[in-house]
């Protein structure tokens, strides 16, 4: 087996590292996401071990690392949904010339609504890409999150920043619009994502602007909305009239944490497959299904953290397996972790 040299396996995790701290929120980060993540490292045997010197052992690790870090996107029943419902909304409104629909992923922090907006405008940007294969130029998704506290000024920076416009201080809100516009129209922008939405509220004033620009925004950009947040449905976003307008044209998608179940146990296995370990004996995460559907009470980004989490302190800790109690020593979001609680007290009486 060939090992690669010290010196090029350290610009290549260089350009690794660079590559994962490019955000979807730049033009340059979603088209590194939409090429897909890289290969992952072949898990060597021992004999191949053996022979590797301390320095490629530890860019080996290095690479194993790295791969248990990245989030792995499973294909749940709730991205399927909100594929077909979202790939649905953009052909309806293929040809519309205005009131056009949007579709609203909503749920509880850690159920997947982010992956499932990324994972749609990915099936929207492949598509694209094999329509217009000989078209250079095109930016078919426009991905943004809302800031906390978020003035429609805000709001139309983060559009411009996406694309990689300017935004100088003494730029006007309508010089800063109409370069988004033209750039979308003029590059066929078909999907625009907007994250963390619920962080704009229709009860004050500055919630109310930035409302009103996403509204003038999916007007002049002839492309389907797509809103993502937490508890949409009784948020202040849905209240009053804008709120009731949003209500008017958006298709609502809630998830929910999963129930124990077959699609439970087919995420737990598939997590299972991807794991870089030499001494895990595939199956043993299965047999530990029910438990993890109670350590992360039901919740896909709970359980994927627990598990790379597990998987990152094998490799570090020489183990080479995931197992009960290192995965019980990997700290869970609070709201997991107040779930266990109970759970635990439960068990001892």
């Amino acid at each position: 087996m060939t090992i690669p040299e010290p010196a090029g396996r350290r610009t290549a995790l260089h350009e690794a590292d660079a590559a994962a701290n490019r955000q979807l929120t730049t033009l340059d980060g979603w088209r590194t996401f939409a090429a897909g993540p890289p290969e992952p490292t072949v898990l060597l045997s021992s004999d191949e071990l053996r022979r590797l010197s301390p320095a490629e052992r530890a860019l080996y690790d290095e690479d194993r690392l790295d791969h248990h870090a990245r989030m792995l996107v499973v294909a749940t029943s709730f991205v399927e949904k909100t594929v077909v419902c979202g790939r649905r909304l953009v052909l309806l409104n293929r040809h519309a010339i205005s009131a056009r629909r949007g579709l609203m992923v909503s749920g509880l922090p850690g159920t997947g609504k982010t992956s499932a907006i990324t994972q749609l405008g990915l099936a929207h940007e492949l598509l694209d890409r094999a329509r217009h294969p000989n078209t250079a130029g095109r930016i078919p998704v426009l991905y943004i999150t809302v800031p906390p506290a978020a003035t429609a000024r805000m709001v139309a920076a983060e559009f411009a920043r996406f694309l990689g416009l300017p935004v100088r201080p003494r730029s006007n809100m309508t010089d800063i619009i109409e370069a988004v516009v033209g750039v979308c129209t003029d590059s066929g922008t078909g999907l625009v994502l907007v994250d963390e939405i619920h962080n704009v509220s229709q009860v004050t004033r500055a919630g109310g602007e930035v409302s009103d620009t996403l509204k003038y925004f999916s007007e002049r950009i002839p492309a389907t909305f797509v809103y993502a947040g937490i508890g949409l449905e009784a948020s202040e976003l849905l209240t009053g009239t804008r709120g009731a307008q949003i209500a008017g044209r958006f298709t609502l998608v809630p998830t929910r944490p999963f129930p124990y179940g077959d699609e439970w146990k087919g995420l737990v296995a598939t997590m299972e497959q991807t794991l870089l370990l030499h001494n895990h004996p595939q199956g043993s995460l299965v047999k530990l299904d029910r438990y993890l559907h109670n350590r992360a009470d039901g919740m896909i980004g709970a359980l994927s953290h627990a598990i790379r989490g597990a998987a990152i302190d094998a490799v570090l800790g020489g183990t080479e397996r995931v197992t009960k109690e290192a995965l019980d020593e990997i700290p869970l979001d609070h709201a997991a972790e107040t779930v266990r609680k109970p759970v635990k007290r439960a068990a001892a009486r």
